[in-house]
């Protein structure tokens, strides 16, 4: 647009003002033309990730300034590892980020709907149709998807004693990740963390109190759940013992060593006699601590800080096995598990507050030096870690992001226990339900909901197109089965099985991470619509 030379705004005296500082220094795009570049951004987005949704999806591979690669096809990883330019690409990686905050597994799903909304947003433009419109619309038919998904969901059994239903559900999770290889051991795995922790009354399950610790090397299938801690250390010194029985913890967050003059003034030892005396108070301070500490009845010494080598000798002298430079997460997670009280200072030690564990050993790797502590039967058993096998530094921080997603799922199933089929059944359902609302519609809003139906299909077409099926064919098919047989459980069939019923393979996603995916792309869709006039400087 250009506007007439010579004109400008002017005051009432007649003199030219200006209305925006630097406006010629400005690149400003307006109305559609902005909704377009923003569709378009986001479109780009969503391309990249369609590929790696369901189980045959494929991995990306990012490499970070500073050389480090990381491997996924975690789409909250993929989204926040991107380096992404444009504004609206940024608000895509917040809402993968606030999915996998929510409910921790759907990252991917939810970024391939939002850009087909906008895909189907700019072809509704074309006919001008107005952007509010089509927001409101969409927005009606995401509240349409969520009651119809309400009425397809199925209750679901949730119970320490029958595990299987929750395993399946985990194992649908981790399908499509690397760790695929040993799914049902994982699924396992992740099933028993949660329900160790959970508190099923209150339907609640506190993360903290489960920690995953990765180490290379081994096999994938050497991965373990520990009913404890494990900690990355091992005893201070080498000839302590390396298997400890009945153990009583002191947990000190207070060093271990003599007391140093904490003053400014220098400590002049002039001579021998000084300097023997000075060393024999420090021996006879520690010595003190150490007695203070088995006086208390502990066998094992927790210390978040080091101690010096003198200080180690004495130690084993004494016979108080040490551990040093535990990090502060790992020490309140010590004490929770083992039931002690974190001591700030030698004179609080007392043996009520020691805490106690069946057995503390160490693990050691292979031929490596490396090595672990495990400290395992403790007074609270609700503390677990997740010890991560697996071949190099990729593959398992890879499955660690797995597992998390895995315990995710299986807490937003203890939260709400319904559930909807996976393998884009539910979506299709969805999506005929939208549709058949937009035929009752005398209003504009009916192009929306039709837009939004077919939105919906993109989850299907991608799984299939992923799973080398002819993409149209299998959606029709499916959208012809799920109306004649009237039944929500006809999905893609992405393991080539020829049966289409995901009841039989039992791919089931919780109805609440469903429900979010929509709600929450809708959302970021309506936002993007909104926006008619965007401003930046020239150089960008």
């Amino acid at each position: 647009m250009m506007s007439l030379p010579g004109t400008f705004a002017c005051d009432e005296y007649g003199r030219p003002f200006i209305v925006l500082r630097d406006q010629e220094n400005q690149k400003r795009l307006t109305g559609n033309e902005a909704i377009k570049s923003h569709i378009q951004a986001a479109k780009q987005i969503a391309s990249i990730i369609r590929s790696s949704l369901g189980p045959k999806g494929l991995d990306k591979m990012m490499v970070s300034g500073d050389g480090d690669v990381t491997v996924t096809n975690d789409g909250a990883t993929i989204m926040k590892e991107m380096d992404v330019d444009h504004e609206i690409g940024k608000l895509m990686v917040q809402l993968s980020q606030s999915q996998d905050d929510e409910i921790g597994d759907g990252t991917t799903g939810v970024v391939v709907l939002a850009g087909a909304l906008l895909e189907q947003a700019e072809s509704l433009l074309d006919r001008g149709i107005h952007p509010i419109r089509i927001a409101d619309g969409f927005e009606l038919a995401a509240q349409c998807a969520v009651k119809h998904l309400d009425t397809i969901a199925h209750p679901f059994p949730v119970s320490r004693e029958n595990k299987e239903p929750l395993i399946q559900v985990a194992m649908t999770t981790l399908g499509s990740k690397i760790v695929n290889k040993c799914h049902r051991q994982m699924a396992e795995i992740a099933v028993d963390a949660v329900l160790t922790v959970a508190d099923l009354e209150k339907k609640d399950v506190n993360f903290e109190l489960i920690k995953l610790e990765c180490k290379v090397g081994g096999r994938m299938e050497d991965t373990c759940l520990v009913k404890g801690v494990v900690v990355d250390k091992t005893m201070s010194h080498s000839q302590m013992p390396t298997v400890l029985k009945d153990v009583k913890l002191a947990i000190l967050t207070c060093p271990f060593e003599p007391p140093k003059p904490k003053t400014k003034h220098k400590l002049d030892v002039t001579s021998a006699e000084d300097y023997r005396k000075l060393r024999e108070y420090e021996q006879e301070k520690f010595l003190q601590m150490v007695k203070q500490v088995k006086d208390a009845g502990a066998t094992l010494a927790i210390c978040q800080w080091g101690f010096d080598d003198e200080a180690n000798h004495l130690l084993l002298q004494q016979q108080l096995p040490a551990v040093r430079w535990v990090g502060g997460p790992e020490i309140e997670l010590i004490a929770i598990a083992t039931g002690g009280r974190i001591v700030p200072r030698f004179e609080e030690l007392s043996s009520d507050k020691l805490g106690t564990a069946g057995v503390v050993r160490e693990l050691s790797f292979g031929t490596t030096k490396d090595k672990m502590l495990v400290i395992e039967d403790c007074q609270n058993t609700r503390a677990v870690t997740v010890l991560i096998r697996g071949g190099n530094k990729m593959v398992t921080a890879e499955a660690k992001r797995s597992i998390h997603d895995a315990l995710c799922v299986v807490r937003s199933l203890i939260r709400d226990s319904r559930i909807v089929y996976g393998g884009g059944a539910a979506e299709i359902s969805c999506s005929l339900a939208v549709a058949r609302e937009a035929d009752q519609l005398s209003t504009l809003e009916q192009y929306a909901f039709r837009s939004f139906s077919v939105a919906l299909e993109s989850i299907p077409l991608a799984l299939a197109e992923n799973s080398g099926l002819s993409p149209i064919e299998t959606l029709s098919e499916l959208k012809a089965r799920q109306g004649t047989e009237n039944s929500a459980t006809f999905g893609v069939d992405c393991m080539l099985t020829g049966n289409s019923d995901m009841k039989d393979h039992h791919v089931i996603e919780s109805l609440h991470s469903k429900k979010q995916q929509i709600v929450l792309a809708t959302q970021l869709v309506k936002m993007i619509l909104k926006i008619d006039d965007v401003r930046t400087p020239a150089d960008h």
